[in-house]
């Protein structure tokens, strides 16, 4: 690996540890600045960033230990653990979804319903595309294969996202739904991010190149800071409008000329 490659991917990673890090922070010192029935949403979007940053100092290591500049690119490979952004997602994109419900407000059994659906498919999701990302050829199957069954409870979710959680758009402000339907978007065009860096790094005959990892890493780094901070910012904005929306004390208080 060259210079320039170590470095876009070293900088790239120590940018999410950076976002991921502080955004956090923000958003557990934040969490009382919305109401009680709220502050759970913001509490789980602070949690999913908290996960992503001790992954990304995992990461952020591994890559350094395992991609010397001018070494090898099998050895590279050999070494770098994919696992730790795998077990990241397996643990935040659920609660990506857990937060998008929570902070709707809507009846427990409506959000219970929409859980009970959209947390298992994206704990599937994750576990099915990364045997195709470590070149597993696991019950003989290939990279492109393990990617496709990933993609199922992908387009499930969509279904449930655009279809049954649209349905209940209609009981939110002008202002709530706009923010709620741009949250829904990006998180949907993020998700989107990774199968095509997954399909651009794809390398069905051995080791990626290092332009291949270059693609992943970067590719994967940047939808994560937009799936989880910047949707997680977008939540916490929800949070507080609809705050004070419920309780004219709390807007008194905290959205005061």
């Amino acid at each position: 690996m060259n210079l320039a490659q170590h470095s876009a991917v070293y900088n790239m990673l120590s940018l999410g540890i950076a976002s991921m890090l502080f955004t956090s922070i923000f958003l557990w010192i934040a969490r009382d600045r919305v109401l009680p029935k709220f502050r759970i949403a913001v509490m789980v979007s602070a949690t999913v960033t908290s996960i992503a940053a001790y992954h990304y100092f995992r990461m952020f290591d591994s890559f350094n230990a395992a991609y010397k500049i001018g070494g090898d690119m099998q050895a590279g490979f050999d070494g770098y653990n994919v696992g730790y952004r795998y077990v990241d997602w397996f643990l935040t994109v659920p609660l990506l979804l857990v937060e998008l419900v929570a902070v709707m407000g809507l009846a427990r059994a409506v959000q219970s319903s929409l859980l009970k659906r959209l947390v298992p498919a994206a704990a599937l999701m994750i576990a099915l595309g990364f045997p195709g990302d470590i070149h597993s050829q696991l019950f003989n199957l290939s990279n492109s294969m393990w990617g496709l069954l990933s993609t199922i409870p992908f387009l499930y979710i969509l279904y449930v996202l655009f279809i049954e959680i649209g349905k209940s758009l209609s009981s939110q402000s002008e202002r709530v739904q706009k923010l709620l339907k741009g949250a829904r978007l990006l998180l949907i065009a993020t998700w989107g991010v990774y199968p095509i860096t997954f399909v651009l790094s794809m390398n069905s005959t051995g080791a990626p190149s290092f332009d291949e990892v270059v693609t992943r890493e970067i590719g994967y780094s940047i939808a994560d800071i937009l799936a989880k901070c910047v949707f997680g910012l977008i939540i916490f904005t929800v949070a507080r409008i609809k705050s004070g929306e419920e309780s004219k004390e709390f807007a008194a208080a905290e959205f005061r000329d």
